[in-house]
């Protein structure tokens, strides 16, 4: 009786490892740049500041005329105002339009793994969608979304393309994210063959336990 219930933890446990529930997210913050990031910024009649620009590291826009203005780590609105105050120098209504455009990546079993830069508000369905959808081997009930916290720490949770009521696949996507869709799990490789030889293994011990207890 002691190995049988060894043999069911055994099973529960290798059971259970494909089933684990999906970490839940908290309600993002408002949507900020972060470096590395970029900017499209269009200023009416002044081809001079019009352009697109990456954000540096130290959280400016990487252009000679920009340099000084805050653009990462704030919320956008703010961004936005910081320009419009940079750029009242030269205008006393100046009329621009600012793009943030955030960088991420989409990998795993997807056509078309690819890093690229996409409006804020984009969900992470529609980036999945951007790298081709999911092969056949894409496990399309658990995309896998790594993404870094302000705290400086990553956090790992799970979104479901199968569930068109999931709120974490119509979530939008943050700066620096990694969505990375897994392949499926076969339980014949990856369930039933490795609790055999989990059990072949308990039972081996078990003998030598028996013999050894033997007189």
């Amino acid at each position: 009786m002691r190995y049988l219930s060894l043999l069911s933890l055994a099973l529960a446990t290798i059971l259970g490892v494909g089933n684990l529930p999906a970490q839940t997210v908290a309600a993002p913050a408002e949507q900020t740049l972060s470096p590395g990031d970029s900017v499209r910024i269009v200023v009416w009649r002044k081809p001079e500041f019009s352009g697109d620009f990456v954000i540096a590291p130290d959280g400016s826009v990487s252009h000679p005329l920009f340099h000084d203005i805050k653009i990462a780590g704030v919320p956008l609105a703010t961004a936005e105002a910081n320009l419009r105050r940079y750029l009242s120098q030269y205008d006393q209504n100046p009329q621009f339009v600012m793009e943030p455009l955030l960088h991420l990546s989409v990998s795993g079993e997807v056509p078309r793994p690819v890093v690229f830069a996409t409006q804020p508000g984009t969900s992470i369905a529609e980036a999945v969608a951007r790298a081709g959808g999911t092969t056949q081997f894409g496990n399309r009930k658990r995309i896998r979304v790594i993404r870094n916290e302000p705290s400086g720490t990553q956090r790992v949770f799970y979104a479901s393309l199968e569930d068109p009521a999931d709120r974490l696949a119509q979530s939008p996507v943050r700066s620096g994210d990694q969505i990375v869709v897994d392949r499926k799990k076969s339980f014949v490789k990856d369930i039933f063959l490795p609790a055999l030889g989990l059990i072949g293994s308990i039972a081996s011990v078990g003998l030598l336990i028996d013999r050894i207890k033997r007189p």
